[in-house]
C-alpha cells in the first residue's frame, strides 16, 4: 500500500449539478495549520441555510457546501456529487412542493428520473 497525502476540499455542488464534473473545488487545506480556514469559509458559505434557531436546514440552501477529506480533486468532486445528491434531491422536492417551482421539477424529472 502506497500512502497518498490527504487533503480537506471545499466543495461546492449547485442544485442543478447532473454529475462530478459540475462540483466547483473552492479551495483546500494544504496542511493541518491551514484547515481553520478553510473551515471558516466552509461556515460563512453555509450560513444563510440556518434558521432562526440557528439549525441548519437543507431545503434553505442555494448551493450544497462540503468539506471532503481525499488525496485528489478528482476523488473530492465525485464524493462531493455523490453526498450532496440526497440533499439536492429533497431541496429541489420541497421547492417544487412549496413554491411550484417548474425549474425544481424539470431539473428533478431531467437530471434524477423523478416522474410526478
Amino acid at each position: 500500500m502506497n500512502y497518498q497525502q490527504k487533503y480537506f476540499y471545499l466543495c461546492k455542488t449547485p442544485l442543478s449539478a447532473e454529475g462530478p464534473s459540475d462540483v466547483e473545488i473552492i479551495t483546500k487545506a494544504e496542511d493541518s495549520a491551514d484547515f481553520p480556514r478553510v473551515f471558516k469559509e466552509y461556515e460563512q458559505l453555509r450560513s444563510h441555510a440556518f434558521n432562526k434557531d440557528n439549525i441548519y436546514s437543507i431545503v434553505r440552501a442555494d448551493d450544497i457546501y462540503d468539506l471532503i477529506r481525499t488525496s485528489s480533486e478528482k476523488e473530492a468532486k465525485e464524493e462531493a456529487y455523490e453526498k450532496a445528491t440526497p440533499e439536492i434531491i429533497t431541496n429541489l422536492q420541497h421547492r417544487m412542493v412549496q413554491g411550484n417551482d417548474a425549474n425544481a421539477k424539470a431539473i428533478l424529472k431531467e437530471v434524477h428520473d423523478f416522474e410526478f
